[in-house]
């Protein structure tokens, strides 16, 4: 039975490469990527925000300027994003809409909301030499690039810029596109992880000193509410069509009992299931704090409690 199929895959992808036809074929080394087209991007940042944090922690002491804990979200969202474009999840994603969609969701809602918590934007400036930090702070303040972030920093925007990538992206032209041209393939990757990075920065730090933590919350509560709905729709659009959207992505679903589009449907369940359940479980978060915050530090509540 198809759904029975579906409901154990991920047992059959466990078991199944050690015996099937196809997959038996290939080199299990030859399964790790290494384009560095990403790695060195990737690596770039790792590095320094490594050097930054330390220079920080020299310069202010342990775990000041940034936490313990934004350091331990930064290295897990890190290796989770090193994974997915290297391990033979990579491989096998572009074979499988099932794994393509796993690998997409670990760039989209594990490893950049940890990076966005680390608030990497600090420990990158100190990672500069000295002399070249009041240079690129007078760079980063310029009024072209503060109007840019203005833009791309709003709540607005930053959930349109989100939802835009997902829904362009998995559009058959561009998908079928991206598993063609190994160009397009890295701009996929990096506009997911790029506006989803910028999400969960908008969602985590806000802008704007005016605002109260509680009203900050709010607006994070309604951004994940749209973003819910619209991943949703369009998981539910690949599990219930009829028809396979793009029909070399699933060349390898042979291999493990499903059709091509018996994967695509189970593709769209991990997008509309797992990924809306990790939106929701962010918007409790939220929502929870917006309930028992205390604002009163704030103006307005000052205003209200005098004294």
């Amino acid at each position: 039975m198809p759904a029975l199929r579906l409901a154990t895959l991920p047992l059959v992808l466990l078991a199944q490469p050690a015996s099937a036809h196809g997959l038996s074929d290939v080199d299990s080394g030859s399964l790790w990527s290494f384009d560095p087209w990403l790695m060195v991007p990737l690596y770039a940042v790792g590095i320094g925000f490594y050097v930054g944090t330390q220079r920080l922690w020299a310069h202010a002491g342990g775990g000041r300027g940034v936490s313990f804990r934004q350091v331990g979200a930064f290295w897990s969202g890190w290796l989770v994003a090193a994974l997915a474009v290297t391990s033979p999840l990579h491989w096998l994603g572009e074979r499988l809409f099932t794994a393509h969609m796993a690998e997409h969701e670990l760039l989209m809602v594990v490893a950049a909301p940890l990076m966005a918590y680390a608030r990497l934007n600090g420990p990158l400036l100190w990672s500069l030499p000295a002399s070249f930090r009041p240079a690129a702070g007078r760079v980063l303040n310029a009024p072209p690039v503060a109007l840019a972030w203005g833009f791309l920093g709003h709540p607005v925007s930053a959930t349109a810029l989100h939802g835009l990538a997902l829904w362009a992206w998995h559009a058959p032209p561009l998908y079928a596109g991206a598993l063609a041209n190994p160009a397009v393939h890295r701009l996929q990757h990096i506009s997911f992880f790029a506006t989803s990075l910028l999400f969960w920065w908008v969602l985590l730090h806000g802008r704007g000193a005016g605002r109260s933590t509680r009203m900050r919350d709010g607006i994070a509560i309604a951004c994940l509410f749209i973003t819910i709905l619209h991943s949703g729709v369009l998981g539910a659009l690949l599990t219930v069509s009829t028809r396979v959207w793009i029909p070399g992505q699933g060349a390898l679903a042979g291999e493990f009992g499903l059709s091509p589009l018996e994967d695509q449907q189970l593709a769209g369940i991990l997008m509309w299931v797992p990924m809306g359940l990790l939106y929701t479980g962010a918007a409790l978060f939220f929502a929870h704090r917006w309930l028992t915050v205390n604002d009163s530090d704030t103006p307005l509540a000052s205003v209200r409690n005098p004294g």
